[in-house]
């Protein structure tokens, strides 16, 4: 399973999926992001959008953004 999370240091959106994804024992790559939204290239070009957290599950080939959609995905597709 290769779980990416995109995200921003001290983002507290970043942090819940951080720590739903550690409550569900998942292996998960950090990117880290740049602070500024013009920096934010890379996850414009996977989400269509600038903000963090995104999540990229290669296994399944999702991808998406917002904290809430990425914490329901993880519980009905990873718990």
């Amino acid at each position: 399973m290769t779980l990416t999370l995109y995200r921003l240091e001290g983002c507290p959106y970043c942090e819940l999926v951080v720590d739903r994804l550690d409550d569900l024992d998942l292996a998960f790559e950090s990117i880290w992001v740049e602070g500024l939204h013009s920096q934010r290239d890379e996850v414009k070009r996977l989400s269509g959008q600038r903000e963090v957290p995104v999540l990229v599950d290669d296994d399944t080939g999702a991808t998406m953004a917002e904290s809430e959609r990425i914490l329901e995905y993880l519980d009905t597709s990873h718990a």
